[in-house]
């Protein structure tokens, strides 16, 4: 089988973007992004960023298709998971701002930690010095992320109010923020799956179900009408499966 790269994984998003259908033009925000962003990734790993380059490569994708999966089966008119059937199920009308956020919480808070149990084998977590290596990477990424908030600021196109542009660095660092929340969490789903896949038997299905409640919550949450700062502020972005 071919190892996936992250060059495959820009091309199979621009094909998407290329065919979104008219009735799903609104989607392009988030895949525009998700393209941009994840080229960003890639040219971290050539000018050698990461500690393992080639796990960073293989995460990247394997993550990638979570979401690739879930958008064609959207369009096909098949089940999704619950988080991107909200996140999917947004008004057209919506701001293109609102239509990024909801997808990238569905997927940090329910892709990513079943991307990472995917390339990180169960006796790894054996070998504290690899998986402080994986952390420090998955780390990383924050960093990338918080280069891109600023240009995306700036791609994404919709209506910008006064109070939208007198309000932009304190959405800008707000963001930042409450992406390194999310991805801390993000941590600490991956030990609690991994714990539960350690004890087989159904309990890797039951902790999977539980996540998916939790992140189709935080979606909905974000779908509520009202200020979504304060609201984040107390909650915070990201999502955490409570003890078994």
């Amino acid at each position: 089988m071919t190892t996936p790269t992250i060059e495959d994984l820009v091309e199979d998003l621009g094909c998407r973007l290329a065919a979104l259908p008219a009735d799903r033009a609104h989607r392009g925000t988030f895949l525009a992004t998700y393209l941009r962003t994840t080229e960003a990734v890639g040219a971290a790993v050539r000018r050698g960023f990461f500690e393992d380059g080639r796990w960073v490569t293989e995460w990247t994708a394997v993550f990638g298709r979570y979401f690739t999966d879930a958008h064609d089966a959207d369009l096909a008119h098949a089940p999704v998971p619950r988080p991107w059937r909200l996140a999917f199920g947004l008004s057209s009308d919506a701001h293109p701002l609102a239509h990024l956020l909801v997808g990238m919480n569905a997927h940090i808070n329910y892709d990513l930690p079943q991307a990472m149990l995917d390339v990180i084998a169960p006796e790894d977590f054996a070998d504290a010095d690899l998986l402080a290596g994986r952390v420090r990477d998955h780390d990383r990424i924050d960093e990338i992320l918080s280069g891109r908030v600023r240009a995306e600021d700036g791609e994404i196109g919709g209506p910008r109010h006064v109070v939208d542009r007198v309000l932009a660095p304190v959405n800008r660092l707000a963001s930042r923020r409450f992406l390194a929340e999310s991805r801390a969490k993000v941590w600490e789903n991956v030990l609690a799956l991994q714990e539960a896949r350690s004890q087989g038997g159904r309990l890797p299905q039951v902790r999977l179900a539980e996540l998916e409640v939790l992140a189709a919550a935080k979606v909905a949450d974000l779908l509520t009408p009202g200020l979504l700062l304060p609201r984040l502020a107390v909650s915070g972005f990201g999502v955490r499966l409570p003890p078994p």
